[in-house]
């Protein structure tokens, strides 16, 4: 009776614990791993079984097991793979490195053509659509500028667009009220009569406002013929112009002893019909005050008076005539 519970304590349950680990095992297909079965705490000896202290280290151990054949051809399962795998390495528009992109030969002309990638994302970029594939390619280039709209924007290239101030400009003409210019031959000296004179440059001057200075041709008349055609004559800074339209002229032959003139051509000063010799103060005057004339306020149109007007033009777009025409002086506030 004694011997009856050693046999019952016999190690046939214990030693075929392993031996029945290793059968499921082998038949595991290749790439799983066998889930070992375990004795649980109410076998008896099962903690004595050295086996099986090995079989459960091998599947409470994450990432590890001493399973015969184990690091042979066996993969760990994905639940047994670290918490923190690092993530497949992305391209910058956030695809698997080497991975085709739906845009990849889109993105690549982009950027030869100097057009932005898009941003980095995470995600995958939507599948573009033909009619969203071609948009930024066939982008509508911008409407080409008039013959006069592109020369003012060539004439603004690096334009200083310096502009006078309108009190200041007030306070010019109030001090200019009674000025008269007196002839300075040697210091401005005088243009003579050339009939076939053109004002050079004037051809390609586009816009109405320019056409008296294309259409510009001196004449030689006598008193009684510029009488005829025109109400207002007059002796200026030592030579005789006549009024026409917003403009005065030099008239030539009126008088052949009085005939001084800084600039043979049209000399623009408004509808009020104010004395050329004031208006050409007045913008000598304000030029001055911009920094653009360095001469003398004299009321005539010499040669530093027509440089200061080109380099004013220039900067402010305008078509550049070196003389006293509409823009010019719309621009200078006194139009």
């Amino acid at each position: 009776m004694a011997q009856q519970p050693v046999e019952q304590q016999s190690p046939s349950k214990g030693k075929r614990a392993p031996e029945k680990a290793r059968t499921t095992e082998a038949q595991q297909p290749k790439g799983k791993a066998a889930k070992p079965e375990t004795p649980t705490a109410k076998q008896p000896g099962a903690m004595k079984q050295p086996g099986a202290m090995k079989e459960r280290g091998a599947t409470t151990e994450r990432g590890a097991t001493t399973e015969p054949g184990a690091g042979k051809g066996r993969k760990t399962p994905a639940s047994q793979e670290p918490a923190t795998a690092p993530a497949p390495e992305r391209d910058v528009s956030g695809q698997p490195a080497g991975a085709p992109t739906p845009g990849a030969k889109q993105q690549a002309q982009e950027r030869r053509k100097g057009m932005k990638t898009p941003p980095p994302s995470a995600k995958a970029p939507p599948k573009a659509t033909p009619a969203t594939a071609g948009a930024k390619a066939t982008a509508a280039p911008p409407a080409p500028a008039s013959p006069a709209g592109q020369q003012n924007v060539q004439a603004n290239v690096g334009a200083k667009a310096k502009k006078p101030d309108p009190q200041k400009v007030q306070q010019i003409k109030s001090q200019h009220a009674n000025f008269r210019a007196q002839p300075k031959p040697q210091q401005v000296p005088a243009v003579t009569f050339n009939q076939s004179r053109r004002i050079e440059g004037s051809e390609r001057w586009q816009g109405p406002q320019y056409e008296v200075f294309r259409s510009y041709r001196p004449e030689r008349h006598d008193q009684g013929w510029y009488r005829s055609h025109y109400n207002r004559v007059e002796l200026i800074g030592g030579g005789y112009y006549f009024w026409n339209n917003g403009y005065w002229y030099p008239a030539w032959g009126y008088d052949p002893s009085a005939e001084y003139y800084a600039y043979d051509g049209p000399i623009y000063v408004g509808h009020r019909a104010e004395p050329p010799d004031k208006v050409i103060a007045d913008v000598q005057a304000v030029l001055q005050e911009m920094g653009y004339y360095r001469g003398e306020v004299d009321g005539l149109l010499g040669p530093l008076t027509r440089e200061a007007l080109t380099a004013y033009q220039a900067d402010n777009g305008l078509t550049t005539t070196a003389a006293i025409d509409q823009p010019t002086l719309d621009t200078l506030g006194m139009g």
